[in-house]
């Protein structure tokens, strides 16, 4: 949906200084009801994927699926989407490392109940556990890029990692390739081997 899309933009925008009238009147237009905070696009792809598999429109459902350029942000759409400021209802994923930081920007923003999902490391490993390493090499040679792994994982700084390292380290080594996979995994996955995290936010949205 554009006016989604227009949505998520000008909250990006207002986050980042500038100005927080375009957001605020496209909130009371849409209307938006639900923001989802994730750490990076790769997260969006994902969950983008597990939805459309469910055959649900997050969008046309009043949610907005926004990435926040890292964890650090957190406090700061807070701040501008729960209740100081728009006042949605805020959801999301991040990473067990993460949890604390999360924690004190949500309390901070007066956003502390708000519920968020937690992955053991991050996404992809979730789902590199969930589809097991030899799925995930038959995904990357479906996908056009096994020759690429081959020579990704001859190299020595690959040496002495278990594979499901390999793969993971595989996925951010170019630009867009996370956020590709974050979708395709997602779709090789069977119904009932969606990691935990990702399955239990979307059935809250």
């Amino acid at each position: 949906m554009a006016d989604m899309e227009a949505f998520r933009d000008a909250v990006v925008a207002w986050a980042a200084g500038g100005p927080g009238d375009p957001a605020r009147e496209l909130a009371m237009r849409l209307p938006a009801r639900t923001a989802v905070l994730l750490e990076g696009p790769s997260d969006a792809a994902a969950l983008d994927a597990l939805a459309a598999n469910r055959g649900r429109d997050l969008a046309a459902e009043g949610v907005c699926v926004l990435p926040m350029g890292g964890a650090m942000s957190v406090g700061r759409f807070a701040r501008l989407l729960g209740p100081p400021g728009l006042d949605l209802r805020l959801t999301g994923l991040c990473d067990e490392a993460e949890r604390g930081h999360y924690a004190r920007g949500l309390r901070r923003s007066g956003a502390a109940r708000s519920e968020f999902f937690v992955c053991a490391a991050d996404l992809e490993d979730e789902l590199l556990r969930a589809l097991g390493v030899a799925r995930v090499e038959e995904v990357v040679r479906e996908q056009g890029d096994g020759r690429a792994l081959q020579t990704f994982l001859r190299q020595p700084a690959q040496q002495g990692r278990t594979a499901q390292q390999q793969l993971r380290r595989f996925l951010g080594t170019k630009k867009g390739r996370k956020i590709h996979y974050g979708r395709v995994l997602v779709e090789a996955l069977a119904a009932d081997r969606v990691p935990a995290p990702l399955d239990g936010l979307l059935t809250v949205l």
